[in-house]
């Protein structure tokens, strides 16, 4: 028997409580280190290739979801959906890389990586980054689809004959907005106010809050009716556990790579080598955004109609008459 779903509404801040349950108590916890451990390296080379070998951290989840769990138990996913949501959010990461990268990071244990290096504006990468990116993304979503389509498939919604036709998909979501200029506005005060880095900007977290709000503002009412609200926080449980592992016990300690303090909040967590913030909240913010792109893109592909009619509803036809 089908279990009756929650109302979009109340699924989605329900995944917000289910965050604030973990986040609140473990940020109290991690505020009483007065003074963290600092890790001494004597090695010149502590981790070779540590990057890159790194990278299997999704290279596995990505062969594994789908080289054998979608194809064992026969689970067709909507192949056109993710390729064409792969396509639209790997240039944005590859943008991040070659507009951002010099000003938000540094990668000071180049042996943790092939030595191969890309230009981006302002200086040069290490090639593993892109990798990472495109990994990342499909990792990332691959995961969404399992929990969606087979794990937690018991609470997949209907899917294109639910949208509203008639008043289309793109709609503008006023409390994305607000909930963005407040988030921008109280990172600049944090960092001018209180924190120990107060020159610069939080341009690092304005990106994230700027990356993930773009298309709530004008998707989360249509997206929030379609997506799996379970699948998708743990999809997000999922991946900060990755991450965390990934950068406060590796990638940060031993300089795989790091953060620019000019660029970054000014809120550093002590006790996982000086991690900011936003290492944490960029997977929160991540997954946000590519679950409503896939969202939008899988009713518009299963629909069967343009993109203007879909999006716009009656506005498009009326606009042709």
């Amino acid at each position: 028997m089908r279990p009756d779903p929650l109302s979009p509404r109340l699924s989605a801040w329900l995944v917000m409580v289910m965050l604030a349950m973990v986040v609140v108590p473990a940020g109290i916890t991690l505020r009483t280190v007065r003074v963290p451990a600092v890790v001494s390296i004597d090695s010149p080379n502590p981790t070779p290739y540590g990057y890159t070998w790194s990278l299997l951290l999704f290279v596995v989840p990505i062969l594994v979801i789908g080289a054998w769990l979608l194809p064992t138990e026969r689970v067709r996913i909507p192949r056109g959906a993710f390729w064409r949501t792969i396509a639209i959010l790997t240039p944005v990461g590859f943008g991040l890389d070659i507009f951002f990268a010099s000003r938000f990071f540094v990668y000071p244990n180049r042996g943790a990586t092939l030595g191969i290096e890309a230009p981006v504006a302002g200086g040069v990468v290490p090639v593993e980054e892109f990798v990472f990116y495109f990994t990342g993304f499909v990792a990332m979503l691959l995961i969404y689809l399992w929990l969606d389509e087979y794990w937690l498939a018991a609470y997949n919604l209907p899917g294109p004959r639910e949208a509203d036709q008639n008043g289309g998909l793109l709609k503008f979501h006023p409390a994305s907005v607000l909930a963005g200029v407040v988030l921008i506005a109280a990172a600049v005060l944090y960092k001018k106010l209180h924190s120990p880095y107060p020159e610069g900007f939080p341009g690092y977290f304005t990106v994230l809050v700027i990356g993930g709000i773009a298309p709530s503002s004008a998707f989360f009412d249509a997206a929030r009716r379609f997506i799996n609200w379970r699948g998708f926080s743990l999809t997000i449980f999922m991946l900060v556990l990755v991450s965390l592992f990934w950068e406060a016990t590796l990638a940060v300690p031993y300089g795989w790579w790091g953060y620019q303090h000019s660029q970054m909040i000014g809120l550093f967590i002590g006790a996982w080598s000086g991690l900011p913030i936003e290492a944490v909240l960029v997977w929160i913010a991540v997954t946000y955004a590519t679950t409503i792109v896939y969202s939008i893109v899988k009713v518009w592909l299963a629909s069967g109609k343009s993109a203007r009619l879909l999006f716009l509803g009656e506005r498009a036809t009326t606009a042709n008459r």
